[in-house]
């Protein structure tokens, strides 16, 4: 009977997570983990503007649309 007029069985705001004032910077921490996650998955599987352009290069080259050395040129102001 004693421990229910305590609140929680001795458990209160104090305990565990709820570090007082800094209990708000917990979901914080893990929202921004979140955001982190999502941002690093999107850039990991978007393709990159580099690898396209290079690929448009090469398809003009082999079509015979720039010569070897225009080819070169352009392949070394890409990288």
């Amino acid at each position: 009977m004693m421990a229910w007029a305590h609140g929680w069985y001795g458990y209160g705001p104090h305990m565990g997570w709820g570090l007082g004032w800094l209990g708000w910077l917990y979901p914080l921490f893990f929202l921004a983990l979140l955001i982190l996650g999502v941002y690093l998955v999107v850039r990991t599987l978007a393709p990159k503007q580099e690898d396209r352009a290079l690929e448009i290069l090469k398809e003009r080259y082999a079509r015979g649309e720039i010569d070897k050395e225009t080819f070169e040129r352009m392949k070394r102001d890409l990288s």
